[in-house]
């Protein structure tokens, strides 16, 4: 059984500078080759990985040949610039297994909902545990921290906030974790009596 990925924004061929300069490339060609070579070093054929948007602009049929021979079982969670001529392109992919505009799935005993946008799911200041909550994993946003606001339930999965490289479940969940155990820290500090 393989493991399961996620990512997002790749924007693979969007020859813009505002998009590949900030992530550390002087050319659309240097980023696509880092992003895909990332890719293919850490993901298998028998991994799942979730694409949370904006896979490709501008040169499609250059787009196309970086995404089919990525590995993995990909779905996609269509974004912005995920239009419909695009998508009736990768539904002609082998690797594509899914497209969709949102999901749920679970995990153990996370939910979690995929989305391109951030998306208000669970208030991070309430006294659950931290699985009982319904947790957003995102892109679109081009953030380089992972957490949207500080919110613990607000994931960034976009390549921006991880090298360029997809981020697997299991470090996710844990991130997570350490953010919510964080957060209650900070917050029994401010409830403590002085002395």
């Amino acid at each position: 059984m393989g493991k399961i990925y996620f990512t997002s924004d790749t924007h693979f061929c969007h020859n813009k500078d505002f998009c590949y300069e900030p992530r550390g490339f002087k050319t659309i060609e240097e980023m696509n080759e880092k992003i895909f070579n990332n890719w293919n070093s850490i993901v298998t054929d028998e991994d799942d990985i979730y694409h949370l948007g904006d896979v490709m602009l501008n040169d499609d049929t250059q787009g196309m040949m970086y995404l089919e021979n990525l590995k993995g079982k990909i779905h996609i969670i269509r974004g912005n610039h995920d239009t419909d001529t695009r998508v009736e392109k990768y539904k002609q992919l082998n690797n594509i297994v899914e497209i969709t505009y949102a999901t749920i799935i679970k995990y153990g005993k996370a939910h979690l909902y995929l989305c391109h946008y951030p998306t208000l799911t669970a208030n991070y200041d309430d006294d659950k545990p931290w699985h009982k909550n319904l947790v957003n994993l995102f892109g679109h946003t081009h953030q380089q921290e992972n957490f949207y606001n500080n919110n613990p339930y607000m994931y960034h999965v976009g390549v921006d906030s991880h090298n360029c490289k997809p981020i697997e479940i299991e470090e996710i969940l844990e991130e997570i974790r350490q953010k919510k155990i964080e957060l209650n820290n900070e917050k029994m500090k401010k409830t403590e009596l002085p002395d």
